[in-house]
């Protein structure tokens, strides 16, 4: 990808001390962000840099080698009652506010972020300049980087845009994703695949299932290709989340193969799915 022009407006990162990457979306969209950590360790070594993540996806950065600290927002707080929420919401913003950041990376639509870049205090603040956001929007980040107007681009691309807006040009290798399992997920994983039969390498692993069911491939041609692939030989491991409706389609998929597959599905916490 041609490199973008360095802005008149760069920061110089030998001047900051702590960065903060907001990334509140769903699993897939934080790992998608990782990248952003790698190139800015690269870029300032002696950066400290923390994210904000959901509670439910912080296993996404966990062990992210770049990361100093991981705060997040927990969604069951809006369950708890007010009181309890606003405590939960001050001791965060503390925990935020005593780390004292210099510059904050926004990399989504959500409001809080805006919110943060003001309530912080950051020296800089970057964020994607939507067209439909808010006069507050636009005068809470001190740089904001455009989106392509035909939305195609790559979401990893869109996250490095962030870095690109301020001067920081991610090299090819710095691209991609990072997802630390752990040595615990790793030492699980290998007792299950013994316990199968499986060695450590030499299967497939397929995870046909998903909380958005329009993304799924139909039962029946999920069943077709397992079967073509154990026709020639290959071990194939099918695999899911706890969830009533994804354990649903793993059943639909082996009971139409001829020779079910490994099933691990609802066995296997996140660092165990990417230990695996």
């Amino acid at each position: 990808m041609p490199e973008i022009p360095v802005p008149a407006d760069a920061v110089e990162l030998s001047s900051l001390r702590r960065a903060l990457v907001v990334k509140l979306r769903h699993h897939g969209d934080v790992l998608l962000a990782s990248p952003v950590f790698t190139v800015l360790r690269k870029r300032a070594p002696h950066l400290e840099l923390d994210a904000l993540v959901y509670a439910d996806t912080r296993e996404m950065l966990a062990g992210h080698p770049a990361i100093s600290r991981l705060h997040v927002v927990d969604r069951r707080w809006k369950d708890s009652g007010a009181l309890q929420r606003i405590a939960a919401e001050r001791r965060l913003f503390a925990s935020l506010r005593a780390r004292h950041y210099d510059l904050l990376l926004h990399l989504s639509e959500h409001p809080r972020g805006a919110w943060l870049a003001r309530a912080l205090g950051c020296r800089y603040s970057v964020a994607p300049d939507y067209d439909d956001q808010s006069r507050l929007w636009r005068a809470s980040f001190s740089h904001r980087y455009p989106l392509p107007r035909a939305g195609r681009r790559h979401a990893v691309e869109l996250n490095l845009d962030a870095l690109r807006r301020i001067g920081v040009q991610p090299a090819e290798e710095d691209r991609a994703l990072v997802l630390v399992p752990g040595e615990e997920a790793e030492r699980e994983v290998s007792a299950l695949l013994a316990a199968h039969g499986l060695p450590e390498r030499g299967y497939i692993h397929w995870h046909p299932a998903s909380r958005w069911l329009f993304k799924c491939w139909p039962a029946e041609r999920v069943a077709g290709a397992i079967d073509a692939l154990q026709r020639r030989g290959a071990r194939v491991v099918v695999t899911a989340a706890p969830d009533e409706r994804e354990l649903a389609q793993i059943a639909a998929i082996r009971a139409r193969c001829a020779a079910p597959p490994v099933d691990l599905s609802g066995k296997l916490t996140l660092k165990m799915l990417a230990a695996l």
